[in-house]
Parts: C-alpha cells; structure tokens; sequence
C-alpha cells in the first residue's frame, strides 16, 4: 500500500502543479460534531481521498440495522453525501478498498456495489479484516477526482 500511495503521489507531481498540491482537510458538519480523530475526506489538488466508510447514519456512531446489505446502501448514501458535498460524485470515483468482517459475505456485498457502478468499475482492492469499528461488517474508502 505504502509503495501505492508514493506511486500516485509521484504521478500527481508529475502530472499536476506544485501550487496545486495543497491538502484540504475536508469535514461535513455532521462529521465535526463527532469530533472524531480524523477528516471524513483529504483532497490533494482535484484528487479527493475518502476515510473508510461504515454504514452508519448521518451524524450518529449507530449502525443501521439488517446486515450486510442495509449497510452497503447506507455506507454509499454516506459516500455520495460526502462527494457531492465536495464537488464530486460516484461517478468520479476511480479507486475503491472494501474491507469485510466475513468475506464469505463477498457475493452479498458484490451484487450492491454493482448497482452503484453500473458503467466503469473503478479499480478495487479488498480484504477480510477482523474487528471492523462499532461491529460493521463492511468498510469502503473511495477515492475520486472532483
């Protein structure tokens, strides 16, 4: 991951102006009265880098309940919130990370994703982790341009 993100960071050097590499720390309102520890996106010239998504409601640390499915929709209501708030949109993203609780779940979450890419797929890289935050069983961080 770590030889990735120079990777794209040297391609944005190369293809971008240094003046335009400032990182904007963006936060919803939403966001910043969880006074969580981090950004709920960064954005490096038109590149905007999501944090990992849960399928939580606006505003609240609580999950939506019924599973798998209920929290794919709901993680890309949060996704889409986000980018549109930022000058983007699903259709702009181009990379996404899918870490699941039980990747035995893969074909669930795969039939939904879908449906929210129904043209270009954007590049994916994904993994079962043990011990998502608040229990989730699906995180998703997306990066877009804006």
């Amino acid at each position: 991951m770590k030889k990735y993100l120079i990777g794209l960071l040297m391609l944005l050097l190369a293809v971008t102006p240094i003046r335009a590499l400032e990182v904007e720390y963006l936060n919803g309102e939403s966001s910043e009265a969880l006074g969580l520890p981090f950004s709920e996106a960064v954005a490096v010239g038109d590149v905007i880098i999501l944090s990992g998504q849960l399928g939580t409601t606006p505003g609240e640390l609580k999950l939506v309940k019924g599973g798998i499915a209920a929290e794919t929709h709901q993680i890309f209501a949060n996704i889409r919130r986000i980018l549109e708030r930022h000058g983007s949109s699903l259709e702009k993203v181009f990379k996404c990370t899918v870490m699941m609780e039980d990747i035995a779940e893969w074909p669930a979450f795969n039939d939904i994703y879908v449906t929210y890419f129904p043209g270009n797929k954007p590049a994916r890289s994904a993994f079962g982790a043990d011990g998502l935050a608040l229990g989730a069983a699906v995180e998703l961080e997306c990066w877009a341009v804006r």
